[in-house]
Order: C-alpha cells, then structure tokens, then sequence
C-alpha cells in the first residue's frame, strides 16, 4: 500500500513538475516591448544573458536552454533585428529567433538618380556595414528595397543591380524593335536620357519617340542633360549650362557627338526603359517646355522655334530671363 502511494506521489510529482515547466515556458514574459539584434552566427546560449538582462525569458539562462531542448525545434537562429513585443512567451521568442520575420527596413532609389547620389544615399543609410561601393552608372534600378539591421551595403547595392538584371532582360524580351538601339546597354543608356528630360510619365513614349526619331535619321540628340553629366556625375548643375560646356567633347555630350553618348547618365527607370523599347509612333524631332511642367513637341525647326519663342515668353514673365 505504501509503495502504491509513494507511486502515486511520484507521478502526480512528475506530473505537476512537467506541467508548471510547460506553464512556465508558455507563459508571458516582459511587461514591455523590446527590439534585440542578433549578429551573424550567434546562438541561444549567446544570446541568453541579454535575454535574460531584459526579462524576455522564463527562468535563468539554464533553465530557459533546457526547456528550448525540451520543447523547441532544434534550428538555429537567425540573424537579424527582431521586434519583441509586450509578454512574449519563452515559446514564443525561441520562434521568433528562428523562424519570424526580422524587421524590414527600406532605401528609396528614385528614378534617374546617378550612381554617385546611389553610393552617397546607401553609406548614409544607418544599421548597414561596410563602405558603399559605386556602382556602374545605369546598372540599379530604382526602387525600394528593404535591408536588414548589420546587413553589408554593398549587399544592398548588389540586390539593385540584381533587380535591373532581371527587369531589363524582362522588357528586352517584350521589345517591340521599332526604336534603332541594338542591345540592352544602349536602351539603358537612351532610358537615362528620357528620364532626366522629361517628369511627366504620360510624355515619356512622346519623347523617346523623337529620340529613337533622331537616331533614325542620323540627326544629333542635342539633349542637356548629356552635357551636364561630365561636369556633375549626374547631380544637379545648379545653374545655365555654359557655352564651354556645350562646346566641349567629352564622350557624353549630344550636342557635339552623332548617336548615343558613351554611356548611362543615371539609373533610369522602368518605365523609361519600356519607353525607350515601345516609343510612341510619331514624326516629332523637336521639343521644348511649355510652361506648365510638360513639354510641346513639333516636326520642323520652324515649329519648334515658334515653341521656344512662347517657352521664351514664358520665362520673361517669370522674371527668369
């Protein structure tokens, strides 16, 4: 009979044991949120004290070990930056570490933004390691792109190119052939130039179209912002454009070279690259402003010096002429 109950005493012991564990390891842990940062390669018993400093697990850093091998899945964890919020169970944590989603954090590359702006945006970014290398002019496509906490940047750099890769291979495939560039640098760098003179997306066929027009007939691009580009690597001239810097032959300038300039001036855009691969069939080789963020475009030079007397006009009234 004493055997019997001393059994009995063990179990229901071994019984209330396992569950003030299984309790102990679902239940909540700090009062208050808290954000952890996990380096590469680190694991749970790394981690531990700091867990332990902030009251994020149940127990001491022993007890917490033991119940991550009791009741945990045994993969390591993750690097990365994690929210952790109000009364996260042990079970919980220990799921996030290895399975949650660490937090997301984004850089904004707008369209026709040069490589140097590029390089600048991403070594300002902070949380990121290692310098920012420069990447080739018209190789990023502008986008958001999300990073995480001691991620390096010349990873987040390399996923920009990656993106335009894959983005540019996309839209050469779905080509319609009608503007004369014969391969995916050239379209980039014509992209570059139809981004930099034109904001307004509802233009951007418009004025590819007079490009691939010009290049058609051998006319010159006479495009500005292939002048400004050797003066600034692409950051604004702050400025009138010079009449040495018009003359000037520097590979890039339009003005003074026939075709495509040596290379991108920026990092152009999608949507100026589907224009430059799909323009829009017109017989306009002129363009100018028309006062109102857009342009006017015309088919002979006559036209076209009547829209610049009226851009002309325009800008006397603004008083910046």
């Amino acid at each position: 009979m004493i055997k019997r109950l001393l059994l009995v005493a063990v179990v229901v012991g071994l019984l209330f044991g396992v569950a003030g564990v299984y309790i102990l390891w679902w239940g909540g842990g700090s009062a208050k949120a808290e954000t952890i940062v996990v380096e590469e390669g680190a694991t749970l018993t790394s981690l531990c004290p700091g867990l332990a400093a902030k009251d994020l697990i149940p127990g001491n850093c022993t007890t917490y070990r033991g119940m991550a091998r009791l009741f945990g899945s045994g993969d390591g964890i993750q690097a990365g930056e994690f929210e952790v919020p109000a009364r996260t169970s042990g079970a919980e944590l220990l799921d996030l570490l290895q399975h949650g989603q660490p937090v997301q954090r984004l850089v904004t590359i707008a369209e026709g933004t040069p490589s140097i702006i590029v390089q600048e945006k991403v070594a300002a970014v902070p949380h990121l390691t290692g310098a920012a290398p420069l990447p080739p002019e018209g190789s990023v496509l502008p986008d958001s792109y999300g990073y995480k906490r001691g991620e390096t940047r010349a990873a987040v750099i390399g996923r920009m190119q990656a993106a335009m890769t894959r983005e540019l291979d996309r839209l050469w495939r779905a080509r319609k052939g009608n503007c004369p560039v014969s391969t995916k640098e050239e379209t980039v760098t014509l992209a570059a130039i139809v981004e930099k003179e034109t904001g307004k997306p509802s233009e951007r066929r418009a004025v590819a179209g007079v490009y691939c027009n010009r290049l058609r007939i051998g006319m010159k691009l006479d495009a500005d912002p292939t002048v400004i580009y050797p003066v600034t690597k692409g950051k604004p001239l702050g400025r009138r454009i010079l009449r040495s810097e018009l003359n000037a032959d520097t590979g890039y300038n339009t003005y003074r070279r026939a075709g495509l300039p040596a290379g991108p001036i920026a990092n152009p855009g999608r949507e100026s690259i589907a224009a430059v691969l799909n323009p829009q069939a017109h017989e306009y080789i002129y363009f100018v402003a028309d006062g109102t963020g857009g342009h006017v475009f015309a088919r002979t030079l006559a036209e076209h010096n009547a829209n610049v007397s009226k851009w002309f006009a325009i800008r006397r009234q603004r008083g910046e002429m």
